[in-house]
């Protein structure tokens, strides 16, 4: 098989952006590690073909918040075709799919499943078993994922005033539920970012406990979506990144 190009390297996956840009990019939480590239190095030999996915409903309890509804990611724009990135990670060593994924999802099992399910024909049926295998996340996996996000910060330029209400906002989260504080934040203007954040922890503090774990596993199902498209469209992302944990 013909040596592949590698995929992509995009800047930090991030919150904020530092103002309006001429093509605004959605913004999503940053991981707390470097996305890696797929190599193009080939398959050691064939892959067993893992059973189907069979879909889960995803647990009771209340939906991410209502302001937060989930947009189509994808942006046109003059960004690689979607079509020679999904060939490029249908064709990449199993390990290297493995490592993008967990760039999107720091949920081992996760990223093992959607890997094996390669070959996929579209980004439509990626996207469709990114969220079936988000929607049977046990336990464990999201506590996995979520050990692997850090809270969204501002952009340096931002007011200090701003930075501090974020910064205590997300300590007080942290405090009460033990992890990061996770938002899919797609499809918002980048002047709405701070007031989502605020307003969203301010409503799910409010929370129990395993409502809470509840919605942020909804979270973490949609920023998996948001960056897979992301890394399979190089569509630029914008070039500030939150604090780390």
């Amino acid at each position: 098989m013909a040596a592949l190009p590698p995929l992509l390297h995009l800047p930090p996956l991030c919150c904020l952006s530092a103002g309006a840009r001429t093509k605004p990019s959605p913004a999503v939480v940053r991981r707390s590690f470097e996305e890696p590239t797929l190599s193009s190095e080939s398959h050691a030999g064939p892959r067993k073909r893992p059973p189907p996915l069979h879909h889960t409903p995803r647990p009771a309890g209340r939906p991410a918040v209502s302001s937060q509804t989930h947009t189509n990611p994808v942006i046109p724009g003059p960004y690689e075709p979607v079509e020679d990135g999904l060939a490029r990670f249908n064709h990449a060593p199993e390990a290297a799919a493995e490592a993008v994924l967990l760039a999107c999802c720091a949920s081992r099992r996760w990223a093992l499943r959607v890997a094996a399910h390669r070959p996929y024909p579209d980004l439509d049926a990626l996207l469709a078993a990114a969220d079936e295998a988000g929607y049977d996340l046990t336990h464990d996996d999201v506590t996995e994922a979520l050990a692997g996000e850090r809270s969204p910060g501002l952009d340096p330029t931002a007011p200090s005033a701003a930075h501090t209400a974020l910064r205590a906002a997300h300590a007080a989260y942290e405090s009460r539920f033990g992890h990061a504080f996770v938002i899919c934040l797609e499809g918002r203007r980048p002047t709405e970012h701070l007031n989502e954040m605020l307003g969203g922890i301010r409503v799910r503090m409010t929370n129990e406990r395993d409502e809470e774990r509840a919605i942020a596993a909804e979270e973490l199902r949609r920023l998996a979506r948001a960056r897979l498209t992301h890394l399979l469209t190089n569509h630029p992302e914008p070039d500030t990144a939150g604090a780390p944990r």
